[in-house]
C-alpha cells in the first residue's frame, strides 16, 4: 500500500468515525430533548438515565469522545488529521451508532406464536406441552384474561410439596397450580419496541433484587405476541 493510498484510507477512517460520532451525539440529544450546546460527556450522563444502549456502552463512548478531540483538533489541515482511528474502531462506533439509531428490539428478534393454556387445563396437559415443544414458561388464560405464567419450577415446587403425601394428581387443573408459583410476578409485558439491551437490564435487576424473573411477554394492540426468557437472551450473546 503507497503512502497516498494510506493517507486515503485515514481520511476515510477519521470521516466514518466522525459521521458515526455526530450521529450518537444528536441521538443523545433526541433522547433527552435537549436544545441547547451540550458536552459530549454530558449527553452521555443525561441520557444514559434514559437509555440502555447508552448505558451498555457508556465507557467506549467516553472514550471516543477523547477520540474525537484528537482528532478534530490535531488536523494539520482539512484533508489530513494526525490522529487516526483503526479500523476495528471505526467499526466499533458504526455498530453503537447502529444499535442506538436503529435498535435491536424484542419483537424483532422473539415475536412468534406463543402456546398459552387455559386456567381449567389440567397439569397433565401442560407436562405434554413442556415435553412435546421443550417449553418451560406457559402464559394460562381464564376467559380470555391473563391470568399468570406457568413454569416449570412452579411445577417442580407444587410437586415437591406433595412427595411425602402422594397428593398427586395429573389431572389437576392450572388454575389450582398458580396459586402454588413461589414468585407470583415472575413475568412482566412489554412493548414489541422494547430494545434487546433493555430486555436484558431487567432480567438483570430482578436478580438484583431477588426476584425470579422467568419471561417477558411482548404485547401489541394484538395481545400476546411473544415472550423472552433469560435463556434466549443468552442464546444471542454466544
Amino acid at each position: 500500500m503507497d503512502k497516498q493510498t494510506q493517507v486515503e484510507k485515514a481520511n476515510r477512517n477519521s470521516d466514518r468515525f466522525l459521521t458515526a460520532f455526530h450521529r450518537i451525539e444528536q441521538a443523545m440529544k433526541d433522547i433527552i430533548g435537549a436544545k441547547d450546546h451540550l458536552s459530549f460527556f454530558r449527553l452521555i450522563e443525561l441520557s444514559k438515565r434514559k437509555n440502555a444502549t447508552i448505558r451498555r456502552f457508556e465507557n467506549d463512548l467516553r472514550e471516543f469522545s477523547t477520540l474525537r478531540n484528537a482528532i478534530v483538533h490535531q488536523r494539520t489541515s482539512t484533508e489530513y488529521a494526525i490522529a487516526e482511528p483503526h479500523d476495528e474502531i471505526v467499526e466499533s462506533i458504526e455498530a453503537i451508532e447502529q444499535e442506538l439509531t436503529k435498535p435491536i428490539t424484542v419483537g424483532e428478534m422473539f415475536a412468534r406464536k406463543v402456546s398459552t393454556l387455559q386456567a381449567s387445563d389440567t397439569l397433565k396437559e401442560a407436562l405434554l406441552v413442556i415435553r412435546d415443544k421443550q417449553y418451560t414458561q406457559i402464559p394460562i388464560y381464564k376467559d380470555n384474561k391473563f391470568v399468570g405464567l406457568l413454569t416449570a419450577i412452579g411445577i417442580m415446587f407444587w410437586v415437591a410439596n406433595r412427595v411425602e403425601t402422594g397428593d398427586i394428581s395429573w389431572e389437576i387443573d392450572l388454575e389450582t397450580i398458580l396459586q402454588h408459583e413461589k414468585k407470583k410476578e415472575n413475568h412482566l409485558f412489554v412493548p414489541r419496541n422494547l430494545s434487546i439491551f433493555e430486555a436484558e437490564e431487567m432480567f438483570k435487576d430482578a436478580i438484583a433484587k431477588g426476584r425470579r424473573l422467568e419471561a417477558l411477554l411482548i404485547t401489541d394492540e394484538n395481545g400476546l405476541v411473544g415472550i423472552v426468557t433469560p435463556l434466549d437472551l443468552m442464546k444471542i450473546e454466544t
